[in-house]
């Protein structure tokens, strides 16, 4: 990967996780403008990383990766000429649901794109103390169980 599609994606990434709003959007009716459904906890980021972990495999799903984006942010910061801090904290949480993706890929097999689905937690250097959780509202009728998967994982984790 080159330099200049490095900072695109990583710009990009950032952009998508710096954008949540504290406001909770209805997940039955994904938002048409893309925002993501989020919440903000009184907790630690350890805390509401844990609360997230938790309620994925308690419901009999398996975490296939959890991205470690903020290190990598400040890892790679000067390399890629970034100018300040973004995160203290920032995790993305990716696994899949057999029984959800099932449903949404027989209702389209285009929503195979979609998989696997994420949950983002992360704590800004700007709002320390501040911890965001949230997920990617899906577009289209037939992305709704995933969506409302998501947002239940995310409720439960706030809680």
């Amino acid at each position: 990967m080159n330099v200049i599609s490095f900072k695109a994606g990583a710009a990009l990434l950032v952009l998508s996780l710096s954008h949540g709003q504290a406001v909770a959007q209805d997940a039955s009716a994904p938002d048409a403008t893309g925002k993501p459904y989020t919440r903000v906890v009184d907790a630690t980021f350890e805390d509401v990383s844990f609360a997230v972990e938790q309620g994925i495999t308690n419901e009999g799903l398996v975490i296939d990766l959890t991205s470690h984006v903020g290190d990598m942010l400040a890892r790679t910061k000067e390399d890629v000429g970034g100018a300040k801090d973004l995160y203290a904290h920032a995790d993305i949480f990716s696994f899949c649901s057999a029984t959800v993706s099932r449903t949404v890929m027989e209702a389209d097999p285009t929503n195979i794109q979609h998989c696997p689905y994420t949950i983002f937690v992360y704590e800004t250097v700007d709002e320390p103390g501040k911890v965001v959780v949230g997920h990617r509202t899906y577009p289209g009728e037939t992305m709704a169980p995933v969506n409302e998967m998501l947002t239940r994982l995310v409720d439960t984790a706030a809680e």
